[in-house]
């Protein structure tokens, strides 16, 4: 009996190993966690939110909630937490941590984001936007993404918004297509 259930527990632990391998072998490798102290070889929150997003993506893009448009290269879902009217995060179908981490064979996954934004801003007829990312300092997700949000005319002051996480945005540096 002891037999049969530690051969199944070690099954399911290779099914578990050989699954994690698969989902995972596409993503950036992220710093290990460490045992005792780990100062920067620790993950943060926003590196596992990361790492489980990029898996997603590239392995599972059906079991992402709320998508809204999707292309070989790009995926775009309705924020979860918006900060507008209508407010969607792209994200490239490749695993990009940040813009300083961008190389030239990262372009057709960005562009493809471009793209996608410019098909979501013709669907919803979207005369007054944002699109922008955050720096490594300021994501929530350690993997590049895009914010697609309508400005509303009711809004007291579109080039300064308050993030989710209370922190101002600013949009001074983007230009608005008028």
């Amino acid at each position: 009996m002891r037999l049969k259930q530690f051969a199944a527990a070690l099954a399911l632990f290779a099914t578990g190993v050989v699954c994690g391998g698969y989902l995972f072998s596409q993503s950036v490798p992220r710093s290990f966690l460490a045992f005792g102290s780990c100062k920067d070889r620790c993950y943060t929150p926003a590196e596992i939110a990361g790492l489980v997003t990029s898996a997603a993506i590239l392995r599972a893009p059906f079991i992402i909630p709320g998508v809204v448009l999707e292309s070989d290269t790009c995926l775009a879902i309705r924020n979860p937490r918006p900060e507008a009217r209508i407010h969607y995060v792209l994200f490239p179908k490749y695993d990009i941590r940040d813009i300083t981490t961008l190389t030239p064979a990262n372009s057709p996954y960005v562009l493809g984001c471009f793209a996608l934004a410019r098909e979501l801003v013709s669907r919803d007829n979207l005369k007054a936007y944002r699109l922008y990312t955050n720096g490594p300092e300021v994501q929530e997700i350690a993997y590049l993404h895009f914010h697609l949000i309508s400005v509303d005319a009711a809004e007291p002051n579109p080039s300064i918004k308050p993030t989710a996480s209370g922190r101002s945005v600013s949009a001074a540096h983007v230009k608005r297509s008028d």
